[in-house]
């Protein structure tokens, strides 16, 4: 029974490392999911010495994590402005505002490579 406890440990210290990889380079494959996942099964195979069939359970299961975690956040319309974009995320209890200039700087005028569809 204790070897399943321990398992389970591993199996989610793994996920956790896999999560925070994701976390500090999701903004380096904004256009490359495949790229994206082998760089992090990759990062758990070689720095933590996971098999690849494990690696790639856990790196797939923390990508949902990040998706769950990516997605709560919200514009709050109320607080925000013409001028400034109010995003809150109420798990955390944090709220940050951003001009729209910035917006408009970081993810528009410079591209990314991104799909951006103009709205008319």
């Amino acid at each position: 029974m204790n070897n399943v406890f321990t398992d389970m440990d591993y199996q989610d210290t793994i996920r956790a490392a896999a999560l925070a990889f994701l976390e500090r380079h999701q903004g380096e494959h904004l256009g490359d999911l495949g790229q994206f996942m082998s760089r992090t099964i990759d990062h758990l195979v070689e720095s933590l010495e996971v098999k690849e069939p494990l690696a790639t359970r856990l790196a797939c299961l923390a990508y949902s994590d990040l998706q769950t975690i990516n997605s709560r956040q919200r514009i709050d319309r109320k607080a925000s402005s013409e001028y400034t974009v109010v995003i809150t995320d109420p798990v955390r209890g944090c709220s940050w505002s951003v001009h729209a200039y910035l917006i408009y700087e970081h993810l528009i005028a410079v591209g990314h490579g991104t799909r951006l569809t103009p709205a008319t």
